[in-house]
C-alpha cells in the first residue's frame, strides 16, 4: 500500500511541476510580447529620434 501511495504522490508532484512550468512559459511569452510592443510603440513614437523606450 505504501509504494502505491508513493507512486501516486510522485505522479501528483510531477503533474503539478508540469503545470507550473507550462504556466511559466505562458507568462514568459506574454511578457515578451508586452516588451516587444513597448519597444515598437516607443520607437515609432519618437518621430525619427532615437529614444529609450524604457525608463530606469
Amino acid at each position: 500500500m505504501v509504494p502505491l501511495l508513493l507512486v501516486l504522490l510522485l505522479v501528483l508532484i510531477l503533474f503539478g511541476a508540469g503545470f507550473a512550468l507550462e504556466a511559466l512559459w505562458w507568462v514568459a511569452v506574454i511578457l515578451l510580447v508586452v516588451w516587444l510592443l513597448g519597444f515598437v510603440m516607443r520607437s515609432a513614437g519618437t518621430g525619427g529620434r532615437r529614444g529609450r523606450w524604457y525608463r530606469w
